[in-house]
């Protein structure tokens, strides 16, 4: 089938116990916690999200994890991002791609990005305390953290881009000397046969962001808006109930309709850059009334919103009509195009008809 993009979905490995997370919040925490206690906290507000076709998965589950990726298939998703975490040797929610690159299923195309920040309780439930320190030891490190990476780099399924693999960088300015960093990879890339990288940086809103001045191929831009207790004026009663606890919480609300237009570039780049489409954002479940949310997000805006992403590719060739989906199944997000109780597939439906 032709396709009029490659849509590409970051998938995040979660939905599994790990010991890091029984120890910061107890025995068998995994987002579905977070998903399943979730309330609306104010009228129209769409909580909690209930899985759907797929249900409440553990994605220890070979078959969960190839029911996720018939279903992505099927509606025209080309690959997985997976979210990827390396603390200066450290991994974590490695499991879920660990079993996918040993034992070779799914049979679905994927990549990786180094979701490289620090983690704390807030967001994960709220409260302010760090988990994890995102470090950066050095050249080393780095050199070790591809040796790990190489093995996926060589997998068949691994998606490329002029052959070769794609790597994305979730916060590349936070790593220092990055050109050298990106230096070091293509190297080693060079060195165990690969014919090179194709890294990716995301920036966040800044649409002057260059990704070759650090040492990088491409961008990807995440619009997400700060939050900064922005809650429209229909929503009177929430901000009274917050004024109420002295304004100490920061909930932001943007209706879908408003916030579109700057969901996408309103620049075109000198450099390659690959849009990011949202179709939702509500990560109150993990934040409570410090959370972002897009209120009244419905799959006939998103399909507006990716119809825009689709046609800027235009005139680029097939293989660089490259678009992020941000995200297949962050659910604890608000942000998953994953079936659920009240939309169903429509999510999924609206990618298949924009695409084909």
């Amino acid at each position: 089938m032709s396709m009029k993009a490659r849509l590409i979905a970051f998938h995040l490995p979660q939905f599994h116990p790990t010991p890091e997370n029984d120890e910061w919040w107890g025995t068998g925490f995994t987002e579905w916690t977070n998903v399943a206690r979730a309330q609306a906290l104010f009228p129209g507000h769409y909580q909690p999200h209930i899985p759907a076709d797929l249900g409440f998965y553990d994605l220890r589950l070979p078959e969960a994890r190839t029911a996720q990726a018939n279903l992505a298939r099927a509606y025209g998703i080309e690959g997985f991002c997976y979210y990827h975490y390396w603390f200066g040797g450290r991994r974590i929610l490695e499991r879920p791609v660990n079993d996918i690159i040993a034992s070779g299923e799914p049979d679905f195309p994927f990549c990786l990005c180094w979701a490289n920040h620090s983690w704390n309780s807030a967001a994960w439930q709220g409260a302010q305390r760090e988990l994890i320190t995102q470090v950066y030891p050095g050249l080393e490190d780095h050199a070790a953290h591809f040796d790990w990476l190489l093995q996926a780099f060589r997998d068949p399924r691994y998606l490329r881009m002029d052959g070769k693999p794609i790597f994305v960088l979730y916060k590349p300015d936070d790593i220092p000397d990055l050109t050298g960093v990106a230096r070091l990879w293509r190297h080693r890339a060079q060195e165990a046969g690969l014919p090179g990288l194709h890294l990716i940086g995301v920036s966040h809103r800044d649409e002057q962001w260059d990704p070759r001045s650090r040492g990088l191929d491409a961008s990807t831009m995440q619009a997400l808006p700060m939050r900064d207790g922005r809650i429209p004026r229909r929503y009177l009663s929430t901000k009274l109930k917050l004024a109420l606890t002295g304004n100490k919480h920061k909930l932001t609300i943007w209706d879908y309709e408003e916030i579109m237009p700057i969901l996408l570039r309103a620049n075109t780049p000198e450099w390659e850059d690959y849009p990011i489409v949202l179709p939702n954002w509500d990560n109150t479940p993990r934040a409570g009334l410090d959370g972002l949310v897009f209120a009244n997000a419905k799959p006939a805006l998103f399909r507006q919103l990716l119809r825009q992403a689709v046609e800027r590719m235009r005139e680029r060739s097939p293989e660089r009509r490259l678009i992020f989906l941000k995200a297949w199944n962050e659910w604890a997000e608000g942000n998953h195009v994953e079936p659920d109780l009240k939309w169903g597939r429509q999510w999924l439906e609206a990618i298949r008809d924009e695409l084909n």
